[in-house]
C-alpha cells in the first residue's frame, strides 16, 4: 500500500503542477526515493521523466539509468507512453512526442539467442490505443485493465528469456 501511495502522490503533484502552470519546466516524475536506495534490492532503472507542454500538446522525455534492451526497455517505453496518454486525457492535451534516453544500455549474454531471433522479425503496423474516458486521477484509478483496447494489435509469438539481475 505505502509504495502505491507514494507513487500516486507523485502523480497527483505532477498533475497539479501541469494544470496550474502548463508552461513550467519542472514537470518531473522521479522514480527514485534517494533515502531508500540502499534498502532496495534493485534501484529503479527508470530514473525520471520530464513532461513538456507546448501548444496544447504534452511530450515525455524519459531517462533510464540502466537499460536491459531486450526485456526492460520495451516495458518501460510502453509504461511511460501509456502514462503520457493518461496525463494528456486528464489535462485535456494532445499527444506530443515520447523521447527515451538510456544510460548503461546492454544486452545480457544469456539473451543473445533471443535478441537474434527478435532481429529477424519484420516490424508490425502500430496499434491504436482506445482508453476509457476519465477526467481526473480518481476516475483513472477506477478504470479496469479490460477497458484499455489496442486496436489492430497483432502480436507475434512471445520470445521467452530468463530475467537477469
Amino acid at each position: 500500500f505505502w509504495k502505491k501511495y507514494i507513487f500516486w502522490q507523485k502523480i497527483k503533484e505532477l498533475l497539479k503542477n501541469i494544470q496550474k502552470n502548463p508552461n513550467g519546466r519542472r514537470h518531473i516524475l522521479s522514480a527514485w526515493n534517494v533515502g531508500k536506495i540502499n534498502e532496495m534490492a534493485l534501484p529503479p532503472c527508470h530514473v525520471m521523466s520530464q513532461f513538456y507542454i507546448s501548444k496544447g500538446t504534452i511530450s515525455c522525455h524519459m531517462y533510464q539509468r540502466s537499460a536491459d534492451m531486450f526485456l526492460g526497455v520495451p516495458f518501460n517505453i510502453a509504461s511511460y507512453s501509456l502514462l503520457t496518454h493518461m496525463l494528456a486525457q486528464i489535462c485535456d492535451l494532445q499527444l506530443g512526442t515520447f523521447v527515451w534516453v538510456g544510460g548503461d544500455c546492454h544486452i545480457y549474454r544469456n539473451h543473445n539467442k533471443q535478441v537474434a531471433e527478435q532481429l529477424k522479425r519484420k516490424p508490425q503496423n502500430l496499434p491504436h490505443l482506445h482508453m476509457p474516458n476519465f477526467k481526473n486521477l480518481q476516475e483513472l484509478l477506477e478504470t479496469k485493465p479490460h477497458e484499455y483496447i489496442l486496436e489492430n494489435y497483432k502480436p507475434l509469438e512471445s520470445i521467452k528469456a530468463p530475467m537477469a539481475v
